[in-house]
């Protein structure tokens, strides 16, 4: 197991619904965001991608709902690599409230994508770096 960087946010306006919560889809946008952003540290980021020719793909995503934020509340989205065997990993992030408690939790099934091929591959040394396990 490898826990990335915390990724501290605050709830904005777009974020939120008519129903004055954070609306279903920006949950995914968000925890997509804190992923973009520890690969992108990791040396990993968009132009990397283009470079190499391979990048992330998510396979499968289960995410629970357990809490609702507001706006303008302050969240960490905190992220760690469960397992990856083969050509496949899991992800789990969670958004977490300031007192500590768990708002969401999504567990991705992710790999890494050839953009030439169109074909799931093996993790690449400098992929697992990005995500956090040593090669």
């Amino acid at each position: 197991m490898s826990r990335l960087a915390d990724y501290p946010l605050v709830i904005r306006e777009a974020h939120v619904d008519s129903l004055g919560h954070m609306n279903n889809a920006t949950y995914l946008a968000l925890f997509e965001e804190a992923r973009w952003e520890n690969i992108t540290r990791a040396g990993y980021g968009f132009s990397e991608i283009q470079k190499l020719g391979k990048g992330p793909v998510i396979l499968e995503v289960n995410l629970k709902f357990l809490r609702e934020l507001h706006l303008r509340e302050s969240i960490v989205i905190r992220s760690e690599v469960l397992d990856y065997a083969g050509k496949v990993g899991h992800m789990r992030q969670q958004m977490i409230k300031a007192d500590g408690t768990v708002a969401a939790e999504a567990v991705f099934t992710f790999g890494l994508f050839d953009l030439q091929t169109r074909r799931l591959i093996e993790p690449t040394p400098e992929w697992l770096a990005a995500v956090g396990l040593k090669p």
